[in-house]
């Protein structure tokens, strides 16, 4: 069922479990949670988010997953975060001094769960966190913690300058860098 207007309102400012396991191929990381997922307690969960379907279509786990499934992630190899841990309506209710200190603690994180490679989905939130104002979509030369570094565009149904299209194919560059790929695994167990 899905939040009422009350819910998301009151999901404001709240915040969402990371999801992690051990030996992560990929820590995605989004900017912060929308109300909906707040709300719901699942990442990307807001209706029209592209964040699932291009999971699936990139080749980076077998079948599309439902926000709810996020806890299957970590079989795949794949974890979810995010920059900025308090939900907003609108990413750019963000700071810049939180989106700073977001990245100091994505930093930390990272290096703690030591994922192979952080990717990080949207371009203008990574410039500002990371003080990288010429960040283009792609990889990355530097590494955050430890971490292979890639910048994916937003899935965000908001996000007009990436149609389903152009946003699989920059996830399916990322997915093709794994050398085991996560959607290569069954579901629920790593090789």
């Amino acid at each position: 069922m899905a939040p009422t207007k009350a819910d998301l309102e009151a999901a404001r400012n709240a915040t969402i479990d990371d999801v992690l396991g051990p030996e992560l191929d990929v820590l995605f990381c989004g900017i912060n949670p929308s109300l909906y997922s707040a709300a719901t307690g699942h990442h990307f969960a807001r209706p029209g988010n592209r964040f699932w379907p291009v999971l699936h279509l990139s080749g980076l786990v077998p079948r599309r997953l439902a926000p709810s499934e996020q806890h299957l992630l970590p079989s795949y190899g794949l974890g979810i975060t995010n920059i900025v841990a308090r939900a907003t309506a609108r990413a750019d209710e963000l700071t810049p001094d939180e989106l700073r200190e977001g990245g100091a603690r994505l930093a930390r994180l990272v290096a703690e769960v030591r994922p192979r490679v952080l990717a990080i989905a949207g371009v203008s939130a990574y410039r500002v966190a990371f003080a990288r104002p010429a960040a283009r979509i792609g990889p990355q030369e530097e590494t955050v913690g430890g971490a292979a570094l890639w910048v994916l565009p937003n899935p965000s149904g908001l996000n007009a300058h990436f149609d389903l299209d152009r946003l699989t194919a920059e996830y399916a560059r990322l997915r093709r860098t794994t050398p085991d790929s996560p959607a290569d695994r069954p579901e629920g167990g790593r090789p």
